[in-house]
């Protein structure tokens, strides 16, 4: 008789135990975390942007309130970076114009900065060279993209998805940048469609690779784009894809800019005034691209956020 009690006791006692190891189990599989790059700049230009604490932020991952885990400035050994400047292949010959100022925002860069140059071509991001932070080499890779002929690319937003998923290093541990020159136009939807499926993509690959995209408008060769209707569409989805990311997107009107200048001086202040920010969120399935809204208290200084974010299982992390 004492031994079946015991028997029932053992299985009351393993069953709970089980009980407990599946609720565990539970609470982990719902754990999510993530990381992407905050930039925080003055309120009036040329100030310099005061240093910001967690305590100024909050954030919602999915509309939900998440903690912040990791709130670091990205300066000095923290501060790595690796920027591609990406050219649409299709571009109009007098980009000629504005290769001066590409190659002065790279001599610019800080010294342990990497660069490289890419061209759109084919729905790739075709690399002139390796990333490196030896600037005077990277800038021997930077040329007219095919001559300006029509039709050298399909889609920005291909050639973007592709940079994504093979940017060129493994250093988890730096920033990575690009700046695409291009229209932004998709020749297989012209038109602004902010449910363009390849520029989803485009944004899903970017969030997940943690890019900051900005991008810079600049007309191709062999259509007219210059009419207001394909240069809302392009200019429009241009922005989704920085802001979804945390950049920005430079235009001048329908036209060329006269320079590239003050759009790359804008970015190189930006590149100096980041912050990297880890968080703990809900995982509600499988890891995925969330929504991502980050609040910020202070008067003296505005915030540059992703609106998307890659939320990851914690066995997936990367340090």
């Amino acid at each position: 008789m004492d031994r079946k009690r015991f028997k029932i006791a053992a299985w009351v006692t393993a069953g709970t135990l089980l009980a407990a190891v599946a609720a565990f189990s539970q609470i982990e599989d719902h754990q999510g975390q993530g990381q992407t790059i905050v930039t925080i700049l003055p309120k009036h230009k040329g100030e310099t942007p005061a240093s910001v604490s967690q305590t100024d932020l909050t954030l919602k991952i999915n509309g939900k309130k998440s903690n912040i885990t990791r709130w670091i400035p990205l300066r000095g050994s923290e501060g790595r970076v690796e920027v591609v400047v990406l050219i649409d292949g299709g571009a109009r010959s007098s980009l000629g114009n504005q290769m001066a100022d590409i190659s002065h925002f790279i001599q610019g860069l800080p010294p342990n900065a990497k660069a490289a140059i890419a061209y759109m071509e084919n729905g790739r991001a075709l690399m002139s060279g390796p990333l490196s932070a030896d600037h005077a080499a990277v800038l021997r890779g930077l040329h007219l993209p095919g001559g300006g002929l029509p039709g050298v690319n399909g889609s920005p937003y291909f050639c973007l998805s592709n940079l994504a998923q093979h940017w060129p290093s493994t250093d988890r541990g730096a920033r990575h940048e690009v700046i695409m020159v291009t229209d932004g136009v998709d020749e297989y939807n012209m038109r602004y469609d902010p449910d363009d499926p390849y520029v989803l993509a485009a944004i899903s690959d970017s969030v997940r690779a943690e890019m900051v995209v900005y991008a810079i408008y600049w007309r191709n060769q062999g259509r007219m784009d210059s009419t207001p209707e394909l240069a809302d569409a392009g200019q429009n989805l241009l922005i989704q894809v920085a802001d979804a990311t945390g950049g920005k997107s430079y235009w001048q009107g329908y036209g060329d800019p006269v320079s590239f200048q003050s759009y790359l001086d804008d970015i190189g202040q930006r590149l100096q005034n980041q912050y990297e920010l880890s968080f703990a969120s809900e995982l509600t399935g499988k890891p995925d691209v969330e929504s991502m809204k980050l609040k910020f208290s202070r008067p003296d200084a505005s915030i540059e956020a992703p609106q998307q974010v890659f939320v990851r299982h914690p066995s997936m992390a990367v340090e």
